[in-house]
């Protein structure tokens, strides 16, 4: 019988060295780094720049941006060496195809018909958070984790929103992801992580991974 794929981790949100390297080495995937300024885990080009030096080989580096310009987000992206681009505010499929890097599509989820646009969009993947009204993201809220496993017909989807050591598994079991998007779940203020909550979030993840 065919393994089952091992969901990945991308701890969001990083705004300093210790924190990421951190969350490395508990074993997530991919940290990142949020380019909006009025999000409270908001970095600079410089402060993301130090992060990412620090960064051991194969840990993917992340950028959010809601709302951006192409061209800013291309030359971040270019600056920092990122290898993704997630595009977390009401970008079009048009505006998607002209990121030169991997691309995941944040998307909102309220309801079924939240993903109605999907198919419209050609990217890398999905990133599904919870509906709220003028917020793009962070609100520790979860959605019907059913409707991810049901996105997953559209490509490759990663589950945000609300995530903690205490409902993930849950939500990997339910939504059946290529992987999880965990931030204020694991911190003890924005923008500073929580070491017995990365570990602790972690471990749940393996232990879903193994069963």
């Amino acid at each position: 019988m065919k393994k089952p794929h091992r969901v990945k981790v991308k701890v969001c949100g990083m705004t300093c060295v210790d924190d990421a390297l951190a969350a490395v080495e508990l074993g997530a995937d991919a940290v990142g780094f949020i380019f909006y300024k009025k999000s409270p885990r908001a970095v600079t080009i410089i402060q993301a720049k130090k992060i990412v030096k620090e960064l051991p080989p194969f840990v993917h580096r992340v950028g959010v941006f809601v709302n951006e310009s192409v061209e800013r987000v291309n030359e971040i992206k270019a600056k920092l060496g990122l290898d993704v681009a997630q595009l977390h505010g009401d970008e079009s499929p048009a505006m998607c195809r002209k990121i030169k890097s991997r691309v995941l599509k944040a998307i909102r989820v309220s309801d079924r018909s939240s993903l109605s646009d999907l198919a419209r969009y050609k990217v890398d993947g999905f990133l599904l958070d919870a509906f709220h009204p003028g917020v793009y993201g962070g609100t520790g809220k979860v959605f019907d984790w059913k409707l991810a496993k049901q996105a997953g017909k559209f490509g490759r989807v990663i589950v945000a929103g609300g995530l903690t050591s205490d409902n993930v598994v849950t939500a990997i079991n339910k939504s059946k992801p290529y992987g999880v998007d965990v931030c204020s779940g694991v911190e003890k203020s924005p923008g500073v992580k929580d070491i017995r909550k990365l570990r602790a979030f972690l471990n749940a993840v393996r232990r879903a991974n193994q069963e």
